[in-house]
């Protein structure tokens, strides 16, 4: 059999075609796979393919031959990532809003690459959901990376920490950059931030990802290691909601048994549950970070939930409640 111009190419085009012509519901013979490789080029006798079917198995392609009737067929069983994990994985680009539409058709396509043609379908129809809200800064990768090398040779970073104006144009919060020590990069609500520790403030501050621009490595060494020995990421995010700011402070909340579940999801099972005086209501202590974010929480989940204590955060929801009913006289 005359060799075909793409004759060095065999084994790569062998591995794309079982890889992406086949899975566990869908088989080829080995004159489909001949065919196949005559598509690019290749020309190849049964004796040599059953050497590059090996060949792929040593390389970690579990290539699966068994007999069904009167035929022999072939397929790729277990891969990289199973078909669930691929659609996990979209479906965590499509939801992520610090994510770019046009990032995610990439990232996306890339992964679609990983599973056979039939299942690339089954992710197509997967990601069908559009109009989320994205982020439109298409450097946040690359920010992204900046932050994490400068982690790695324990350096500081400046930057410009931007907002919206009006016009719907970002602008700089403040004339000069931000000068800050890299420490963690964290996921909540729908949004990746920076968790930096602040030396002239001398407290730790977080800055969402995307709305960070020109990040600078600088060549001066980070500060606040003493204060992140004792941070607690998980904690920190549990007491600060949407990642806004405020002043810590345990608060006694009391709830009706039925909204249990409410807190446990947002405290952890941790917490300590103990009676109100209210028949059928519970109370609890939690440390949050007492903000407007805080607060709207608590007043969307209605008449079900009050706050018992401490005075002056009870207060401040009350000015708050009223000045908004003085909004809508």
């Amino acid at each position: 059999m005359p060799k075909g111009a793409n004759q060095k190419l065999k084994l790569y085009y062998l591995s794309m075609i079982m890889t992406q012509k086949t899975d566990d519901d869908h088989k080829i013979t080995m004159p489909e796979i001949q065919k196949a490789l005559e598509a690019y080029g290749v020309s190849a006798d049964r004796k040599s393919l059953y050497d590059d079917i090996e060949a792929l198995r040593t390389l970690g392609i579990d290539v699966i031959g068994e007999k069904e009737g009167r035929n022999f067929y072939y397929h790729v069983g277990s891969k990289k990532f199973e078909i669930a994990e691929l659609k996990l994985l979209v479906d965590a680009i499509q939801s992520s809003k610090f994510i770019t539409e046009r990032k995610s058709t990439e990232l996306i396509k890339k992964l679609t690459s990983l599973a056979s043609d039939y299942e690339a379908a089954q992710l197509k129809r997967q990601v069908m959901v559009q109009g989320r809200v994205k982020t439109m800064n298409e450097s946040v990768y690359y920010y992204v990376d900046d932050v994490h090398r400068a982690i790695a040779s324990n350096r500081q970073i400046s930057f410009e920490y931007m907002r919206w104006t009006k016009d719907k144009k970002m602008e700089p919060r403040q004339d000069k950059p931000y000068v800050m020590s890299p420490w963690a990069l964290t996921w909540d609500d729908e949004n990746y931030y920076l968790i930096a520790f602040d030396e002239e403030a001398g407290k730790i501050k977080h800055f969402r990802v995307d709305k960070i621009k020109n990040v600078r490595i600088l060549d001066k060494k980070r500060v606040g290691r003493d204060e992140f020995k004792e941070f607690d990421m998980a904690k920190y995010a549990k007491m600060s909601f949407g990642m806004f700011g405020g002043v810590e402070t345990k608060v006694k909340l009391a709830f009706e048994d039925d909204m249990v579940g409410v807190f446990l999801d947002r405290f952890g099972k941790d917490i300590t549950i103990f009676p109100d005086d209210k028949k059928g209501w519970s109370q609890i202590n939690v440390d949050v970070a007492v903000s407007d974010q805080f607060l709207g929480w608590i007043f969307a989940l209605g008449p079900k939930v009050r706050i018992v204590g401490p005075a002056a955060v009870t207060e401040r929801f009350a000015k708050e409640l009223e000045t908004l009913k003085k909004l809508y006289k």
